[in-house]
């Protein structure tokens, strides 16, 4: 059957199957907005799929019945999963405008932790050491020193460098932060 390759032969073909096709689907479905949808959806694979019907195999009409029977069953196996996600998400509240705007701030944040992170992680071990025992364990600069084994002033010096390093990761980003807007 060559009907992908003659238009004469497909509308002969159409129009000798469509009622049969169309009862097959309305029995099938209630809407008929998707009876219509599912019937032109057949005859596009049959279209697609002319070039494997084999006459020696059966008739055309099995073989369109055949294609008409897997197009109505994808649409149903699709239904029920629309349904199933539809049902994990009914009585939840979706996201507003503010609930967006608080995730860009998010997001945003997230990015400067990143950043602020990758600096960390590029400087040098003592001035990390140092930098993280005072800004995160919320170590003093003594008590730091004293954990660490260095002297006060070493301490100060490293802390120093360290947020000097960090204001510049801000710095920039907030001249790039003024660029965008």
């Amino acid at each position: 059957m060559r009907l992908n390759e003659d238009p004469v032969a497909l509308e002969a073909f159409y129009r000798r199957h469509v009622d049969d096709v169309m009862r097959f689907v309305v029995r099938r479905v209630s809407d008929p907005h998707v009876a219509a949808d599912l019937t032109s959806d057949i005859f596009m694979a049959v279209l697609d799929s002319a070039h494997t019907y084999v006459p020696g195999r059966g008739s055309e009409v099995a073989w369109l019945y055949g294609i008409a029977r897997n197009v109505v069953s994808g649409h149903h196996r699709r239904s029920v999963l629309e349904a199933q996600a539809n049902s994990r998400v009914v009585g939840r509240r979706l996201m507003d405008d503010d609930d967006l705007v608080r995730m860009e701030e998010r997001i945003d944040a997230e990015r400067r932790l990143r950043d602020a992170r990758q600096v960390m992680a590029d400087l040098p071990e003592g001035e990390r050491a140092v930098l993280e025992l005072v800004a995160i364990d919320q170590l003093t600069v003594t008590e730091a020193a004293s954990a660490l084994g260095i002297r006060k002033v070493t301490a100060r010096v490293r802390l120093h460098r360290a947020r000097r390093a960090l204001e510049k990761v801000a710095s920039s980003a907030a001249t790039y932060m003024g660029a965008e807007a």
